[in-house]
């Protein structure tokens, strides 16, 4: 009966919801991610929807102010009424939000990696966990470069200080001295790097290979580097590995002085495979800009929106708990070539990839995998998290159990 009174759209069309900073310190990295959302959703109803609808995005802007993001996802939720959510960047942002995702048992899809020590039923992660990234790139420094000393450089917030907390008790296991690590963390925006370059300069003074390994999030990346330049920080002398930097940030500073600096990833633009030179032609396009770039958490959006389209499709039905239920197992094609795989712990498979910084702002790959590796939620190096795993199948349902104890909760949360 109520029904005749709603709009004819709202009937036909099948929301989702798009979640990213547009303004503020993030909108550098996150502008891109929902450019992306619009041209999948795009694609997805040229080929006639799923289940026969629509798919209409909402965007909303969060504008990097972390309290909003979870207003903007209420919202998003109970007024639009949308069936999933594609968003957020940084941890404190994913954070915000949870407890509304929870509440109101709605899905968001969260595209960039981050520190673990987490597994949520109404989270999918399709960014890397720390045993998909920071352990691999600490491991090749290590290893190729025979790095000794350790710079940890990062935004002060929940990801890099546990990452960091992970890479330092990671390090001490490894044999490394705690007088030959360095931590250090600035606030978002940051832009006076003048005394932290000099000091990471000091520090590699000591006859040790000497590395940083940066958790820098956002546009403070840009005055960071350009210092690095200034004071002359070569490549071969420090050389940096980053892990929130990739094509979309270089795009917009002079990558000349970062030349041979490194990222780490599971996905580069300059990656030749057929599926992802297609999905740059089809990104140039949509962007009406041949020299739009691309970069990682694109790649996992594009995964995750294939993987919630095939979960809607199993499920045959739009309502979460379903979708929830039909996401393990799922497949979808990444752009290095491989098939990835959502985990029953709400991760996915995914490839390990270090690049070098070439003049033109791409990476010339110097490492990968050999294959896919498991996305590991809860770290093997931290004393409260090494009995924890996390399966949402039934019977466990559980985002915590401790394998010592036979309990799900196994660290207080769920």
């Amino acid at each position: 009966m109520f029904a005749s009174h709603l709009p004819a759209a709202a009937q036909e069309t099948i929301k989702v919801g798009i979640l990213h900073s547009l303004s503020g310190t993030m909108a550098i990295s996150e502008t891109t991610l929902k450019d992306v959302m619009l041209m999948l959703i795009e694609e997805q109803n040229k080929k006639g929807g799923v289940l026969g609808k629509k798919l209409e995005p909402v965007v909303v802007d969060p504008a990097s102010n972390w309290p909003l993001f979870a207003e903007k996802a209420r919202e998003l939720i109970t007024k639009d009424k949308v069936s999933a959510v594609f968003g957020c960047w940084t941890s404190v942002s994913r954070k915000s939000v949870l407890p509304v995702f929870k509440e109101l048992n709605s899905i968001l899809f969260y595209p960039v990696q981050y520190e673990g020590e987490e597994s949520e039923r109404n989270v999918f992660y399709t960014g890397a966990a720390p045993n998909q990234q920071a352990i691999p790139a600490v491991d090749y420094l290590a290893k190729e470069e025979k790095v000794q000393r350790w710079v940890l450089a990062g935004t002060d917030y929940v990801y890099p200080r546990t990452t960091n907390k992970i890479l330092e008790a990671y390090l001490l296991a490894k044999g490394v001295a705690k007088e030959d690590i360095m931590i250090n963390y600035t606030p978002f925006g940051h832009s006076d790097w003048q005394t932290i370059v000099s000091d990471i300069k000091k520090f590699g003074t000591a006859g040790k290979k000497t590395a940083v390994v940066s958790t820098i999030n956002g546009d403070a990346n840009v005055p960071f580097y350009k210092e690095l330049g200034n004071q002359g920080v070569k490549a071969t002398d420090i050389p940096v590995v980053a892990f929130s930097v990739g094509e979309e940030e270089l795009a917009g500073i002079d990558t000349k002085p970062l030349v041979g600096h490194l990222a780490a990833w599971n996905y580069f633009q300059s990656v030749k495979t057929p599926e992802n030179e297609a999905f740059i032609k089809q990104w140039k396009a949509f962007k009406k800009n041949d020299k739009a770039v691309t970069n990682d958490p694109m790649e996992a959006h594009v995964i995750g929106f294939a993987m919630w389209v095939k979960a809607v499709e199993k499920a045959k039905s739009f309502d979460p708990d379903k979708v929830i239920d039909a996401l393990p197992g799922i497949t979808a094609p990444n752009l290095t070539g491989g098939i990835s795989t959502m985990l029953p712990n709400h991760h996915i498979t995914k490839p390990v990839l270090i690049g070098e910084i070439q003049a033109d702002g791409q990476m010339s790959t110097v490492w990968e995998t050999s294959g896919l590796v498991v996305g590991d939620e809860w770290s093997d190096y931290l004393p409260d998290s090494k009995d924890l795993i996390a399966d949402w199948r039934a019977p466990m349902s559980c985002g915590n159990f401790n394998v010592a104890t036979g309990k799900c909760g196994g660290k207080g949360v769920n």
